[in-house]
């Protein structure tokens, strides 16, 4: 992972917060971008009828050797990302701003910020749903402390952090109005299980914004197993049951791509 991070954002300054926060939970991550071993899953019965879900093979550079309708899953990304994540030149490079400014939210809408990190998102969609609430839901409990630590330093607070784990993301059923994945889904290691515990948290008619890199543009400058086409990401989340509605063209490197689940009849 450690080249999909450019050169210039390396050389960026943390904030400071960031930086001594990110002191703590460096051992923590250090091992995040390497090739993890998973036990075969499948001797469980309330698992096994997953396991054609997936298929094992030889893994390249940057994946898992893990493949889902037919994409490989890539590596989680390293410790260097908490930094990056709150780099200053990331508005300008990914315009961010539009990217929350688009977001079809209610002033009341409830929002859950599925890999929140250090809360880039978080915090900036709490401003447009000030009587909402937005929920920052993380796998790793540092992320979450980072995000704490910024609520009691005056950022809004009504943001809620959330410890997920790799199957689901700990939201009750039909609690949000709206689920927000920015370059995180392509790192699922069980997008399936993930896929259909999003959606049953999801309200009827609901949505699912999927924000990844360009897959079909080969000049993102960003690993092909990091980028998602189109294509690909309709597939996988109209297997779950959600009605496809659009892919909006304003973000110079990413797909804004829109889902929703269906109103029952």
């Amino acid at each position: 992972m450690d080249n999909l991070i450019s050169d210039h954002a390396m050389r960026v300054k943390a904030q400071l917060v960031l930086l001594a926060l990110t002191l703590v939970v460096s051992s923590n991550f250090a091992t995040a971008g390497e090739a993890r071993a998973y036990p075969p899953d499948f001797a469980n019965p309330a698992q096994a009828e997953h396991a054609s879900h997936y298929e094992q093979r030889r893994a390249s550079r940057d994946g898992t050797g893990r493949f889902y309708m037919g994409r490989e899953i890539s590596h989680v990304m390293g410790h260097l990302g908490a930094n990056w994540l709150e780099r200053s030149s990331r508005e300008r490079e990914e315009r961010t701003d539009r990217l929350v400014t688009n977001l079809p939210l209610q002033t009341d809408s409830v929002v859950a910020d599925i890999g929140a990190g250090t809360g880039y998102f978080s915090f900036r969609i709490a401003k447009r749903v000030p009587k909402g609430r937005v929920l920052a839901v993380d796998i790793q409990q540092e992320m979450l402390d980072i995000i704490e630590s910024r609520k009691s330093s005056g950022y809004p607070r009504n943001v809620e952090t959330v410890l997920g784990s790799e199957r689901e993301p700990g939201l009750p059923e039909e609690s949000v109005d709206l689920i927000l994945m920015v370059d995180a889904y392509h790192e699922f290691f069980w997008p399936r299980e993930m896929g259909e515990a999003m959606v049953s948290a999801l309200k009827p008619g609901g949505r699912i914004i999927l924000v990844e890199y360009r897959g079909e543009d080969p000049a993102v400058p960003i690993k092909r197993l990091h980028k998602m086409t189109e294509k690909q990401a309709r597939a996988e989340m109209e297997v779950l049951g959600l009605e496809w509605e659009s892919n909006k063209n304003f973000l110079p490197q990413q797909h804004f791509l829109v889902f929703r689940r269906p109103v029952p009849e």
